[in-house]
């Protein structure tokens, strides 16, 4: 799964200093070095900016007197980007005026430090700043898992669909989508219980999550409906894959029910350079090659190739 930025694995937060005082940096490199940060320099506006869009800084630490770009500006263009808008923003400045620290909190700082300031406070505050940084990262990433099998949910894959379409159409990528419904799901509900088909959710999200590439996007779409986005991919080369999953989940004895296997059908709808289609032309492919493996039989794998004439390939 992806990782949070600044918070990624068991990486440090980072927290990006922007001051044009090497005296600053110097400061608080000592004063902080005992912290568990990681601490990045930049010594005016554009650079800040530059480096908090490359490191997505867990805090950022700003002074606003700098020439060219100030750190109203700084804080400004974080804000009006949509990546960045969360990134929290300690200012720490000479300005003591009342209106100065009220431009800085309406343009979205979380606290306002003046010049010379107590590094015993400093350490509290950035200890708090990362401290609330890092539960709302962790209520974000919770808002996109599915509660019962752990993958990305139905909301994620909407918006990671949308950008890995755009982004394959930008740079002329190959692009796959691949769509899984398990077979005969309602029936084993009804024969074995909700508790039964709950297992075989969990247990074919796990062979999702053991089985699938590093780059890919393993979502769960809704009820016993799954996707896959890989990026980068050409159609044919995610039938491989596909295969080893099905193959995965035929082959699964599960504890509740040892006497019924479960299976999948799959639909794959992919191209091998951009198309000018937009999401939901993908998904309604996706979906016509999935029915067309209900429709063959089940436990199979139906392929639409978007970069040929329409045509389908059928496997399993």
């Amino acid at each position: 799964m992806d990782t949070i930025p600044g918070h990624g694995g068991k990486a440090k937060p980072i927290v990006l200093i922007v001051d044009d005082s090497p005296d600053v940096h110097r400061l608080l490199g000592a004063r902080l070095r005992h912290e568990d940060l990681q601490l990045f320099s930049a010594y005016d506006g554009r650079q800040g900016l530059d480096m908090a869009h490359a490191l997505r800084p867990a805090l950022m630490l700003l002074d606003l007197e700098m020439p060219g770009m100030d750190g109203f500006e700084v804080i400004r263009r974080l804000k009006d980007d949509p990546k960045m808008l969360e990134t929290p923003v300690i200012v720490l400045s000479g300005l003591q005026s009342p209106q100065d620290k009220v431009t800085a909190f309406d343009l979205g700082a979380i606290d306002y430090i003046t010049k010379p300031f107590d590094l015993m406070e400093l350490r509290v505050r950035v200890r708090s700043a990362i401290r609330i940084y890092a539960l709302l990262e962790m209520l974000a990433k919770r808002a996109n898992i599915d509660g019962l099998t752990g993958l990305y949910n139905r909301a994620h894959f909407d918006s990671r669909w949308a950008e890995q379409v755009a982004s394959a159409q930008r740079y002329d990528r190959a692009l796959t989508l691949v769509m899984i419904d398990i077979d005969h799901f309602k029936s084993l509900n009804d024969k074995y219980g909700h508790p039964a088909g709950d297992a075989v959710l969990e247990g074919f999200a796990e062979i999702l999550q053991t089985g699938h590439r590093q780059s890919d996007i393993p979502c769960r779409y809704g009820g016993e409906e799954f996707a896959i986005i890989m990026p980068s991919t050409a159609p044919m080369d995610a039938m491989p894959l596909c295969e080893r999953i099905r193959q995965s989940l035929a082959g699964t004895t599960w504890p509740r029910h040892p006497e019924r296997g479960c299976t999948a059908s799959f639909g794959v709808a992919g191209a091998i350079h951009a198309v000018n289609e937009p999401p939901v032309k993908w998904l309604e492919l996706a979906d016509r090659a999935l029915y067309q493996s209900k429709q063959g039989g089940r436990n199979r794998i139906t392929l639409i190739d978007l970069s040929e004439p329409p045509r389908l390939a059928k496997a399993g």
